[in-house]
């Protein structure tokens, strides 16, 4: 028995999935493409019933996406879009303004399939075959695993970035070593996520 395909990703997923910052995905959904959606409880606004996933205005929370992950963990939105939907919806009493964090923000897996089919990302994604990559990244994830089970996470995420350079240049010898910026873009999803849940 196959489970059906996913219904959707968070952000954090997208970003380690496409290989790109979030602050890149950012930049798309203000473009249109991908909508960036989350689940909020029913409020009452002009008449209607807004609830479940409804489409963020990712431009009102971009310091979110700030890269190093530098930028606020929460924020407020007074504004959504019903998906499906052209005009925003704004949300005039405050008591109904939605708390937004990383962990909220999802984007719908047919829209993640659309844009990797649009974008020739699609192939890559579903195949790991090919090419080898440039780096042994599936390599560095497990020895990463074993290391945050054993010893938790990293004071910094500098200081995470230099153990993961130093990973590299132990099993890598003569090849060359992504640089800061690389890994950065790679550890920063995981170090939010994990921020998050202490």
């Amino acid at each position: 028995m196959e489970l059906p395909q996913r219904t959707f990703f968070t952000v954090q997923e997208v970003a380690i999935r496409w290989d790109c910052s979030l602050d890149d995905l950012a930049g798309w959904a203000i473009n249109g493409k991908p909508e960036v959606v989350m689940a909020i409880e029913p409020i009452q606004q002009n008449g209607m019933i807004l609830s479940g996933l409804v489409v963020v205005p990712v431009v009102d929370i971009l310091s979110m996406f700030r890269r190093w992950a530098s930028g606020p963990q929460r924020r407020v939105i007074r504004r959504v879009r019903p998906i499906g939907q052209k005009d925003w919806v704004m949300i005039a009493d405050p008591e109904n303004h939605i708390t937004v964090e990383p962990s909220d923000l999802l984007i719908l897996a047919s829209e993640v399939y659309e844009f990797e089919i649009a974008h020739g990302l699609a192939k890559r994604a579903a195949d790991p075959g090919g090419a080898p990559s440039r780096y042994d990244w599936e390599g560095l994830y497990i020895s990463q695993m074993v290391r945050l089970h054993e010893d938790g996470l990293p004071a910094t995420q500098g200081e995470w970035v230099t153990e993961v350079q130093d990973w590299f240049a132990k099993t890598s010898p003569g090849r060359e070593i992504p640089d800061e910026s690389t890994i950065r873009r790679r550890l920063t999803p995981i170090w939010r996520a994990l921020r998050e849940t202490r």
